[in-house]
């Protein structure tokens, strides 16, 4: 599926320069909106989801008829009382990795606010997923989003959980042998949904391994997941 971005979320894109609440000075801001003009006019964001009932045995939740594996503590957790989960592709495509790499090559500077507002522009696409999700099944509840990497859960399933997808063909989303995905302004990801509230649990910036040395920690978006989404069923 594909999405149109009108704008970029600029005040998620100082997040992640590290301005936090502080504004920057004219010629930054001039230069973000030339930035993000430009990665508006070259992104052609898409996602696509796929939706499985989950059964647990002996409380390790499994995905019915997906060869995914769910192995691990932290993802039994985040999936506790759900009776579906949700795997997620989303990426902005490989022509806004071609144009960070350009500006790394000529000018740091933009390369640093292309990378900052790319950042920005992926959750967007993720959240429209989450949306088109909750649309498709209104009367359920979503766990936040739980990707590759967090916690004990490897990212050694990348490759699998793309092809189960078929994210490569769809949207042109691959990982390498190292498992990184390829566009690298793409995400993947499980949510859980439920019939009842989810549990309130430890999230984003608290279940990545990376926590204690990682230069974004409070400042990325999984740092603040939104809350989970839901309407009365009509």
């Amino acid at each position: 599926m594909e999405v149109t971005l009108t704008h970029i979320d600029r005040s998620q894109a100082l997040r992640y320069l590290g301005y936090g609440t502080h504004a920057p000075d004219d010629a930054t801001a001039r230069r973000l909106e030339a930035c993000e003009a430009r990665l508006l006019s070259l992104m052609r964001p898409q996602y696509i989801y796929r939706v499985f009932p989950l059964e647990y045995v002996q409380g390790q939740p499994s995905l019915t008829g997906c060869r995914l594996p769910l192995e691990g503590k932290d993802i039994a957790a985040h999936l506790s009382g759900c009776s579906h989960g949700a795997l997620l592709a989303a990426t902005l495509s490989a022509s806004v990795d071609q144009c960070l790499r350009q500006a790394q090559a000529t000018d740091m500077t933009d390369a640093l606010l292309y990378d900052a507002l790319a950042s920005a522009a992926i959750e967007q696409v993720c959240d429209a997923a989450a949306e088109a999700l909750h649309r498709a099944m209104p009367a359920l509840y979503q766990t936040w989003r739980f990707s590759p990497g967090y916690g004990d859960f490897p990212l050694a399933v990348q490759p699998v959980l793309l092809d189960v997808l078929d994210a490569p063909k769809r949207i042109g989303l691959c990982a390498t042998d190292s498992c990184l995905l390829t566009p690298a302004k793409s995400v993947t990801a499980l949510i859980g949904l439920s019939e009842t509230e989810p549990p309130k649990r430890l999230r984003g910036c608290a279940t990545c391994s990376m926590r204690d040395r990682c230069a974004y920690r409070g400042s990325c978006a999984y740092g603040t997941p939104p809350e989970p989404i839901k309407e009365d069923a009509t």
